[in-house]
């Protein structure tokens, strides 16, 4: 089961849901302080996050699954966003600095495609950062946020499977410690529980968040065969 554009949307709505998109807006913001002049992409579902950035990049683009829906801006400003198969995403090679995958790894008919076409468009020397939901935390079996659909990751496994497509993961973190309840002491107290899970329990967290870059070392051109010679034999004589 999936969810769609319309679900995330009505999530990040809530009190939970504006917590949560503040937090992890903190969080995208110091790994990526600033992005002036380059190229940025979303991919998932991007939009409460993908803004931060808009005032700095040269552009930002935001880009859907088909099934999911487009991504949703701020009313009255321009929107570059799209839908497209997260597979065959239309844009040419080394087109982007940054790019962002959030909502996206996790519902993908075919996560390392979808990889695969990230490595594609991104620059030999830009940055990925993919936030997917922590197989150990709360928040991937909670049906009532976007976290809590699709495949969930523990570190282990998001790092195999980025390495195992010739990324090379930088750093990873944990986010999003507090519950997924709507008490309204917890929401209160949200920041108090942050600080405390990211301390005492992290691997309980609801997020893995991995930075990554392209690994250009470990691929490995393929040599053209020397061409042979061929001796032709005329059988007539």
């Amino acid at each position: 089961m999936s969810i769609d554009a319309r679900d995330a949307a009505e999530f990040y709505a809530t009190t939970l849901g504006g917590l949560t998109a503040n937090l992890l807006r903190r969080r995208l913001q110091e790994i990526w302080p600033d992005c002036s002049n380059l190229s940025c992409l979303g991919l998932g579902y991007t939009g409460p996050f993908l803004r931060q950035w808009r005032e700095q990049a040269v552009r930002t683009i935001a880009v859907s699954p088909q099934n999911f829906g487009n991504a949703i801006f701020p009313a009255g400003r321009a929107s570059l966003s799209c839908t497209a198969e997260e597979d065959t995403l239309p844009f040419p090679d080394l087109s982007f600095d940054r790019i962002l995958l959030i909502h996206g790894l996790e519902h993908a008919d075919n996560a390392r495609q979808t990889l695969r076409e990230v490595w594609r468009l991104l620059k030999d020397d830009g940055r990925l950062i993919v936030v997917v939901p922590n197989r150990q935390g709360m928040w991937a079996y909670w049906e009532n946020s976007p976290f809590g659909y699709g495949q969930p990751y523990s570190k282990g496994q998001l790092s195999r499977l980025l390495s195992s497509l010739f990324f090379q993961v930088e750093h990873q973190s944990s986010a999003l410690c507090v519950p997924p309840i709507n008490w309204r002491l917890l929401l209160r107290t949200f920041d108090l529980w942050e600080r405390l899970g990211t301390t005492l329990t992290p691997q309980f967290a609801g997020l893995t968040i991995a930075e990554a870059t392209k690994d250009l070392h470990a691929v490995i051109p393929i040599k053209r065969q020397p061409a042979r010679r061929r001796i032709m034999v005329d059988a007539s004589n």
